[in-house]
């Protein structure tokens, strides 16, 4: 659990707007349920967090996004891609299924 504590934590959508909101709360409901209080946790549109991205210890998006990422450090970013962006069941199983939480 504290592997995301004091971690920077970005969710990306298409524009930016709706979705990565939805996804952010989703998150929030994870680290709320496993006590784990990261130093940020933002979203934004996929065009902004592809320059955001090594800036951040962990990117959440959509799985169509993923081109997008290719670029991004993996020694300093863990991408997560999601399924359903909205399901904090999935982004709990994919955090852990990435090492990042017990």
């Amino acid at each position: 659990m504290a592997k995301l504590d004091g971690k920077k934590l970005l969710a990306c959508c298409a524009n930016g707007a709706g979705s990565s909101l939805m996804m952010e709360n989703a998150i929030k409901k994870v680290m709320t349920r496993n006590n784990i209080k990261p130093a940020s946790l933002t979203h934004c549109a996929v065009s902004e967090g592809k320059s955001a991205a090594n800036s951040h210890d962990v990117v959440f998006c959509a799985r169509t996004f993923a081109k997008t990422f290719e670029g991004i450090d993996p020694a300093k970013t863990t991408l997560i891609l999601l399924k359903n962006v909205m399901s904090d069941k999935e982004i709990e199983a994919a955090l852990k299924d990435a090492g990042l939480l017990d």
